[in-house]
């Protein structure tokens, strides 16, 4: 089967860390319902292996990158609890393949999402957020099949310090500037993702509740980038401002 091939071929990629070509030749370009069930399958396997779920990542917020890929929607991918970096933490030599970073409003929430009410009162906190991309495609030459099967080209993440409410910040007003080297590399806001980061969030909950599988208290959702990516390389060091949140950094040894 077309499915059990990419899986295999992701599979090899991850085992040997070496990126492959894109799995679009067995599943499609543009196949939303192959992509996810390359995902999951992708996901059991570190099930299988031990690992723990503890949220999920949006991605494709931007309609300038929808645009890239020919899309007119976002993707998501599952967060386990091995990808997370402590703050101002070390992303060890060898970890990934091809990592590049975005700075994100992240939520915890404070209930289940498994209804139509307002998002904003399931979250309980809002946090500021590095997420360090990879992709298991050699050269990042994906297509919206190739993100979603590769698990949303998902790698690590990074939380900040301080934990925020909704009372105290409004997502789609926030101001980010992320600095590699010390120097200003990608600036955004959050009307960058989806015109607000809880728009991101109620199109995941939607998403997820019609998969069968709805967001639960406690779990993490990182809503989207808020500017450019960056591609970064061993002995960077990242750090990013996100107004009313606060600072988040990590480096790379």
């Amino acid at each position: 089967m077309t499915i059990d091939a990419a899986v295999d071929r992701l599979r090899e990629a991850t085992r040997t860390m070496t990126p492959c070509p894109p799995v679009r030749d067995l599943i499609g370009r543009d196949d939303i319902s192959t992509a996810y069930a390359v995902q999951r399958v992708i996901v059991a396997d570190r099930l299988a292996a031990g690992a723990r779920v503890v949220g999920r990542k949006i991605g494709l917020t931007s309609p300038a990158v929808q645009q890239q890929l020919g899309v007119d929607r976002p993707d998501f991918g599952v967060l386990f609890a091995d990808m997370e970096i402590a703050n101002g933490g070390v992303v060890p030599a060898g970890r990934l393949l091809q990592p590049k970073v975005e700075a994100e409003v992240a939520f915890i929430l404070g209930r289940d999402l498994d209804d139509d009410a307002d998002v904003r009162d399931a979250v309980a906190f809002v946090l500021p957020a590095l997420e360090i991309v990879d992709s298991r495609i050699a050269d990042w030459d994906i297509s919206f099949g190739d993100t979603v099967a590769d698990n949303a080209s998902s790698g690590l993440f990074v939380l900040g310090d301080a934990r925020t409410t909704l009372a105290d910040v409004v997502p789609a007003d926030v101001r980010m500037t992320m600095r590699l080297d010390g120097e200003t590399v990608s600036e955004g806001s959050g009307r960058a993702c989806l015109g607000d980061p809880l728009n991101a969030l109620a199109w995941l909950a939607r998403t997820a509740r019609a998969l069968g599988d709805p967001l639960r208290q406690g779990q993490l959702i990182l809503s989207g980038a808020l500017g450019p990516m960056v591609a970064v390389t061993s002995g960077a060091k990242v750090d990013a401002e996100i107004s009313g949140l606060g600072r988040v950094a990590v480096a790379f040894s």
